[in-house]
């Protein structure tokens, strides 16, 4: 019996690895269905922080345009604010992490309606947000914080949330000598990959099994030069997530947009139609920087409206949202990026029935109501017509739904009751908004039609 006990852990992980194997090529790679969880959540947010949040001057590259373009905004800077001789690394010990709360960022991202997170393990400046092995005294458990920041927020996630955890991770790191020096061999050397980076990446894999590996940061480095369809082969096939996790396409120069899990194409990108392959708009809140910025000002962030069209666009395109924060050095998340989140959690509770698990419908957008974005649950039978401005008139033309009488039925969420609507020839309805006043409104920036039975 003991040993029957013993066995049944060993029998359930055999039971739990897929069937299917990848080979280390892009062919077979890119063959690995996307795992199903990713396309219905829809709304990510991503987390920029680290020893860049300490300047928290001009962009999270702070490093790179003070030391090797040396633009003149970030030298006076630096001579305006330090000491002579003040080196970038001498910001590590000011990454305090003070007053991060792993609980309190939770609480806050999942009032935002997110469905997963994807937090900057490491960026382009080498940083590790946990006790790498690998990033010796570089890392914000040797230095700064010297807490696992990873795991810390790992934990309050799994615990306090629905949202699935997701790790940023940069290829290459901007000053690492190793990296220099195969660079300087037209990466015919593989110095970097073999002696940091893949280590990492098993490290950062095997001890937090994230849901999402977002990398970046290829250096101008070719995928086999990273090994990256090598380690793919070992994430899809034996690591502990090879199931859930999902990957995007940043995996060596010239992959982008071609290979890898879903597509990103570049950042921000929007392309306001729908792609054949699942793709993300990873966006910024800050509309300048991804990292928090001291100077910036209230026009720099985008509005909530602006926000909401942006989800909405994008969802109706077939795409997901990562939306980004930057917290402070001190690990806040500033105040106007909190009110964003919450912002859109309360558009979320009223609109979300038309953004979580929904496809595109047969027409993105309406074509004589160009503010109208659509979105289907074929199951329900239900087509969603997202609306950002509200008509005047309180009558609101969708060319693009055929309706049938004694079938068809409108809706608006949050509201409930069955609206009138009008057929017309040869295609489109005319439905009647209710009468209600800025106080009845179910939501202030964006509404929802729910239509069943249409065609």
């Amino acid at each position: 019996m003991r040993l029957a006990l013993l066995l049944l852990p060993l029998l359930s992980q055999c039971g739990a690895k897929s069937s299917r194997r990848y080979d280390p090529t892009w062919e077979s790679l890119d063959r690995r269905p996307l795992p199903s969880w990713f396309d219905q959540a829809k709304f990510g947010i991503f987390i920029h922080w680290g020893v860049f949040s300490v300047p928290s001057f001009g962009s999270e590259w702070f490093w790179w345009y003070w030391q090797k373009e040396k633009r003149p905004k970030f030298v006076d800077f630096m001579n305006n604010n330090y000491p002579p001789g003040f080196k970038y690394e001498d910001f590590g010990v000011l990454f305090t992490a003070k007053f991060f709360n792993a609980s309190q960022w939770a609480d806050i991202l999942q009032a935002s309606g997110a469905k997963y997170l994807v937090l900057t393990s490491k960026h382009h400046e080498g940083f590790t947000l946990w006790g790498s092995e690998y990033s010796w005294n570089w890392n914000a458990v040797d230095e700064g914080p010297k807490r696992d920041i990873v795991k810390e927020l790992k934990v309050a996630i799994t615990k306090n949330t629905d949202l699935r955890f997701g790790l940023y991770y940069s290829l290459f790191e901007w000053f690492h000598p190793l990296f220099l020096e195969d660079k300087l061999s037209s990466f015919q050397k593989r110095q970097f990959p073999i002696s940091k980076m893949l280590p990492e990446l098993y490290e950062l894999v095997n001890k937090y099994q994230p849901d999402i590996l977002w990398t970046d940061g290829d250096g101008g480095a070719p995928d086999r030069y990273w090994n990256s369809t090598g380690f793919l082969a070992w994430l899809y096939n034996e690591s502990p997530v090879r199931n859930t996790v999902v990957t995007n396409d940043r995996w060596g120069a010239g992959s982008i947009c071609k290979h890898g899990g879903y597509y990103t194409c570049s950042d921000r990108y929007n392309p306001g139609h729908l792609l054949p392959h699942k793709w993300e708009n990873c966006m910024t809140i800050d509309q300048f920087s991804w990292g928090y910025r001291r100077e910036a000002v209230i026009s720099d962030y985008l509005t909530i409206e602006e926000l909401v069209k942006q989800l909405v666009e994008t969802v109706a395109c077939g795409g997901n949202l990562l939306m980004n924060i930057g917290p402070t050095l001190d690990g806040i998340i500033p105040v106007i990026f909190e009110e964003r989140l919450r912002q859109m959690g309360m558009w979320l509770k009223v609109n979300g029935e038309a953004i979580y698990e929904t496809q595109p419908w047969r027409s993105q957008n309406d074509t004589a109501t160009p503010d109208v974005w659509y979105t289907y649950k074929p199951e329900e039978k239900i087509v969603y017509a997202i609306f950002l401005k509200w008509p005047v008139s309180r009558e609101l033309f969708l060319e693009q739904p055929i309706g049938s009488l004694g079938e068809t039925e409108v809706a608006l969420l949050g509201e409930g009751k069955p609206l009138t609507w009008t057929s017309l020839k040869p295609n489109g309805i005319i439905v009647e908004l209710p009468q209600l006043t800025l106080h009845q409104m179910p939501c202030k920036w964006g509404w929802t039609l729910a239509l069943t039975n249409v065609t």
